[in-house]
């Protein structure tokens, strides 16, 4: 299953710039709906298009493997 780390990301450009930086914010910047920024952020296994990750790549300045990782399930049990 891949994983969205984009709270993680938020948190990390909030310390960075120095203020608060809201979904709507990003979704403003990126032109990602909002609605679909907060089912990656909060529904495990939501599936997302390359291009909301090349946006969200292009927004935060980083890599893909800072925005996404892979989690194996098998070990979870």
């Amino acid at each position: 299953m891949l994983r969205f780390k984009l709270k993680e990301m938020i948190s990390k450009k909030e310390f960075s710039e120095g203020h608060r930086i809201t979904i709507g914010e990003v979704a403003d910047s990126t032109g990602i709906h909002r609605m679909t920024l907060s089912k990656m952020i909060n529904h495990k296994g939501y599936n997302t298009g390359s291009e909301n990750l090349n946006r969200l790549c292009m927004y935060f300045n980083c890599p893909i493997e800072d925005i996404v990782e892979y989690v194996d399930e098998s070990s979870n049990t």
